[in-house]
């Protein structure tokens, strides 16, 4: 009978199609993952997967075997974990991807609460302005939007992600009030350049009435972080274009009013990925059910809707 490492680490490396970010996720090393997996091919009495000095594949037995195993070896671990005692205590080191302002503001405040209830859990938390590799890189969740899916990500749904204009109330007296978007060509613009493609991102907006329009600002200051925008626009340096969970803190203070407030744009939903309910670890599931009503709590996803 096979061991329940060899099924595992064959899983992990079917989803990554690498064994070295299977074995970053298991906690062993590379080696110990491909002679588990050799094992496994051994006693199973066929090839897994294709190997080459670059890539590897899974041999069509080895697409069938997985679909076969995949949704059982969940049950395995926690049949395993509870005839141990171990279900109840979510334990290990949970390694979690998002961008660092929405973290500090929205997903940090959990952490005093979620530290106290699992200490067993070990925070490693990476803040970049980046989609992360979950499989690959060998995090356990990341909270973001627009990530690709496959078979084994998850994307649960946390709020919208809308973007809407916004300006300090300084910088506006005595301007002419937009109306349309067409007349944000007037007005000095905070811009925001993609640091992956180097350009300057433009949005469409469009109205409650249905109606779309291309927000075209002229360049007075660009960056490539949206908080160092939110920052300038406070500043009264032009209009910027923002995310709601970026200019919220300074709207609810005064710092920044909306522009154009009947006329918003869609960048999708917030969402946490996290890798397949077949395979979530406990400490997984615990994160997920923190940030989730953690964000019902705070009523984040009407907060974050730009829709008058």
């Amino acid at each position: 009978m096979e061991t329940l490492t060899n099924l595992e680490c064959f899983v992990r490396s079917a989803e990554a199609l690498s064994f070295s970010a299977a074995a970053r996720r298991l906690s062993l090393t590379p080696a110990a993952v491909s002679r588990n997996v050799a094992t496994l091919e051994h006693n199973l009495g066929f090839r897994l997967f294709q190997r080459t000095t670059r890539k590897l594949a899974l041999t069509e037995a080895g697409e069938r075997f997985l679909v076969s195993i995949r949704d059982d070896l969940q049950g395995l671990q926690e049949a395993i974990a509870a005839a141990s005692g171990e279900a109840a205590v979510p334990a290990g080191l949970l390694k979690v991807s998002m961008n660092l302002t929405f973290g500090m503001d929205y997903v940090l405040p959990i952490l005093p609460a979620f530290r106290q209830r699992y200490p067993d859990i070990h925070l490693d938390w990476h803040f970049d302005n980046r989609q992360v590799d979950l499989i690959a890189e060998g995090f356990d969740a990341a909270i973001g939007s627009g990530f690709e899916l496959s078979s084994s990500i998850v994307a649960r749904t946390l709020a919208p992600a809308h973007v809407i204009a916004v300006a300090a109330p300084a910088y506006l007296a005595g301007q002419v009030i937009p109306r349309v978007p067409e007349d944000l060509a007037l007005l000095d613009g905070v811009l925001m350049r993609s640091a992956t493609n180097g350009r300057i991102r433009q949005w469409t907006l469009r109205s409650k009435e249905g109606l779309e329009a291309v927000a075209a600002q002229p360049n007075a200051v660009v960056f490539t972080d949206p908080a160092a925008m939110a920052a300038a626009a406070a500043a009264g340096l032009g209009i910027a274009l923002l995310a709601v969970p970026v200019a919220l803190p300074y709207l609810e203070r005064g710092a920044l009013v909306r522009v154009l407030p009947d006329w918003w744009a869609d960048a999708g939903p917030i969402s946490l990925y996290y890798a397949s309910r077949a395979l979530q670890p406990l400490k997984t599931a615990a994160f997920v059910d923190a940030v989730t009503a953690h964000f019902r709590q705070h009523d984040y996803a009407r907060r974050f809707s730009a829709v008058p």
